[in-house]
């Protein structure tokens, strides 16, 4: 697709976006944190059912994401190829970020399948700016859960930038490091003991976000239902 019918295309989406968006919808999106400044009321169900039928779309997800329109923006996370994508355009777009859905649609649907995935979570979780800090924390959470191969360092590598991170008492930024640490706690029993062991280091540190992200992991992780599954894993290994 060329550039030029690309952009006419993303016209005609973000048109066919306004005409199935309602306020009702947007006025919900904005009761869960979503910044709705350019939001039309779009559940997120009906983005995925159009990004099926685009398919990948290079071209096309540059445009739609250069609309500005936050679900033009989570529709380009879906059709973007994570081979396509280059590193030049993750931190342009990692930039670009205003709201925690959009961070974690692009983390979770996109950028957890590059090669500079578990890279660029531990570039971005020591940045400042609120919503790309996020993004380091959101993509070691979805890491932990979408990588079945990945080896247990890989995630013991990102405790020690969990562990500083809980200090941030910026909202967004603290539920992220709570998020990561919480789904590292619940690949397997090892890194179950390890994640509680880092949270309670982590409450004695001297900061309300620290305090708050510890009691957070803590009652998730040590859940009767976490335990549950974990030994459930654990027993179906040894059969």
């Amino acid at each position: 697709m060329q550039q030029k019918s690309a952009r006419n295309v993303a016209k005609q989406v973000v048109s066919e976006l306004k005409r199935i968006g309602s306020a009702e919808a947007k006025s919900g999106m904005a009761g869960f944190g979503i910044n709705t400044a350019t939001a039309l009321g779009v559940p997120v169900p009906e983005l995925r059912k159009i990004a099926r039928k685009m398919g990948f779309n290079h071209e096309l997800a540059l445009e739609l994401w250069d609309t500005g329109v936050h679900e033009a923006r989570l529709l380009a996370t879906m059709i973007e190829d994570p081979k396509s994508i280059t590193n030049r355009q993750m931190e342009l777009w990692v930039r670009d970020l205003d709201s925690w859905d959009v961070c974690d649609s692009l983390c979770g649907n996109l950028l957890d399948k590059t090669k500079d995935a578990y890279m660029k979570a531990a570039e971005w979780s020591k940045r400042d700016r609120e919503y790309v800090r996020r993004a380091g924390f959101a993509m070691m959470a979805v890491l932990a859960v979408h990588d079945k191969e990945a080896n247990d360092q890989r995630f013991i590598n990102f405790i020690p930038l969990i562990v500083e991170g809980s200090d941030d008492e910026r909202n967004f930024v603290k539920k992220a490091v709570s998020w990561a640490l919480r789904n590292i706690g619940k690949r397997n029993k090892r890194l179950n003991r390890e994640a509680i062991a880092v949270a309670e280091r982590i409450g004695t540190r001297d900061s309300a976000s620290a305090k708050w992200v510890a009691s957070d992991v803590i009652r998730e992780l040590r859940s009767a239902a976490v335990v549950a599954r974990l030994d459930a894993a654990e027993q179906a290994q040894k059969e």
